[in-house]
């Protein structure tokens, strides 16, 4: 690279600042004579320390072009491998890889639950400090808080408009939030212990609760009024899910069993026993995993042709386990956790599960070939929820 005549003057006049001010007179004197030098007070000011400031920025750009190759190189391996950057990428095959996009951080007390907003680019939070926040997760910031729990919030769930959002507490009482105007609506109160579990019905006119009380409610969501309580579960009632039209509710307990109800007759449809622990948490297969799951487990198509139900457990005995409610049978069992599993989803594309626990440890399953294909060391404690 050639220096243009002002720049070869300016560099000039920069090293031989930089020589007398450093106490460098002899080579300052030879140096300012070959290469004929007027130096001026007033002139050489604008010179002062300028070889050091031009030194400390190379090395900085140095530094940020190496950080910007590296990501480069990141960008040209996720797009050969259709990881999120790749245009080649089909949503069904993505899975989570690291680094983590965000860190969110606000809550004084572990957080129990994360839930995405079904229209806006929205996330919620809920933690045993009673509150729960809500995220940009586009941005990572932090939105706003909602108070008005007055023990550790257990669970949420949004309506499919994502216009109304429900909570239950360790308070024992389950409030209902618009979302629009972030107010607390309703409060419902019924349950004789910690509501553990709540979720919005698919036709969002009904929630359904599960408590330590062993019970299971359904609740009006226009008047607040329990309309049905189901009962069965030995002890406490961890989680509670609908399926997907609302026809059946699964529970799962401390007494080790996962139950399926039909919501119509209250009656208990199956009860799923094979667990060694307590049972934390219980996920619907969607309808698009129906057949990948069939073929991967060899599971009868009905008499009505249509394969079907599907539901995942995760227990305290650090098992996964897949089954078919039509038969009550155990179709799988994902072993490798290495402690409590909390949460567990089916993958939106139907390929995969995702998995968290108390290992600190997210884990995404290849089920057509019951194997561990991902582990993430998410968190440096309890991965206590995932949402997907």
């Amino acid at each position: 690279m050639v220096l243009s005549q002002r720049q070869r003057d300016e560099l000039n006049r920069a090293i031989a600042d930089y020589l007398r001010s450093n106490g460098y007179e002899e080579a300052y004197s030879v140096f300012k004579k070959e290469a004929e030098l007027d130096m001026n007070e007033e002139l050489d000011k604008k010179y002062a320390g300028l070889l050091e400031k031009k030194w400390t920025s190379v090395i900085r750009l140095q530094k940020k072009v190496m950080e910007l190759e590296s990501k480069l190189n990141e960008a040209k391996e996720e797009f050969t491998s259709g990881g999120p950057l790749g245009q080649k990428r089909d949503p069904k095959e993505w899975i989570p890889r690291p680094p983590e996009k965000y860190a969110l951080s606000g809550h004084r007390s572990p957080v129990t639950r994360v839930i995405f907003h079904p229209v806006f680019s929205v996330m919620v939070s809920a933690s045993e400090d009673a509150t729960i926040k809500v995220w940009d997760y586009e941005t990572g910031d932090f939105e706003r808080t909602l108070k008005g729990h007055t023990d550790s919030v257990q669970d949420i769930s949004f309506d499919h408009s994502g216009k109304l959002l429900a909570s239950c507490s360790a308070d024992m009482t389950i409030k209902l939030w618009d979302f629009q105007g972030f107010e607390c609506i309703r409060t419902m109160h019924g349950h004789d212990h910690n509501v553990s579990s709540v979720a919005i019905m698919p036709n969002g006119d009904h929630i359904v609760s599960a408590s330590r009380d062993k019970t299971i409610k359904m609740w009006e969501v226009q008047t607040g009024y329990c309309v049905k309580t189901f009962t069965g579960h030995r002890e406490w009632v961890r989680m509670v899910r609908p399926n997907q039209d609302g026809t059946l509710i699964a529970s799962c307990s401390n007494d080790q069993t996962v139950r399926v109800w039909v919501v119509a007759t209250k009656e208990c449809k199956a009860e799923l026993r094979e667990h060694e622990h307590v049972v934390e948490c219980i996920s619907w297969a969607p309808e698009s995993s129906y057949s990948s799951i069939s073929e991967a487990t060899g599971s009868e198509t009905k008499k009505s042709g249509k394969p079907g139900p599907f539901l995942l457990s995760g227990s305290r005995d650090k098992t996964i386990k897949m089954w078919d409610v039509s038969t009550g049978m155990c179709l799988m069992t994902l072993v490798g956790h290495d402690n409590w599993v909390r949460g567990v989803l089916f993958h939106s594309g139907g390929k995969f599960i995702l998995s968290c626990a108390d290992d600190k440890t997210l884990r995404v399953w290849d089920y057509k070939n019951k194997r561990c294909m991902k582990t993430l060391n998410a968190h440096e404690h309890f991965v206590t929820s995932l949402g997907l």
